[in-house]
């Protein structure tokens, strides 16, 4: 297993909650506590999004925990 699918949903859920609320990456990560490479990084498999992370993009989205994964299970 690499990193991008050890980052499922949480980076599928983040990307589609960013889209559905209109944020910017950069506002995201700044708010929760990433750099702007951390961040794409992490979204985009380059780097493992670790349990700890999750709390801290959920309040950066404005969102539940739960609701990042929910929206990461959803089909297109």
């Amino acid at each position: 297993m690499n990193i991008s699918e050890c980052n499922e949903p949480v980076a599928t859920g983040t990307r589609r909650i960013i889209a559905d609320k209109g944020f910017k990456n950069l506002y995201i990560a700044k708010k929760a506590g990433f750099t702007p490479q951390e961040f794409s990084d992490m979204i985009n498999g380059r780097r493992l999004i670790k349990v700890c992370d999750v709390s801290k993009l959920a309040y950066a989205l404005e969102v539940e925990v739960g609701d990042i994964y929910e929206a990461g299970k959803k089909e297109e």
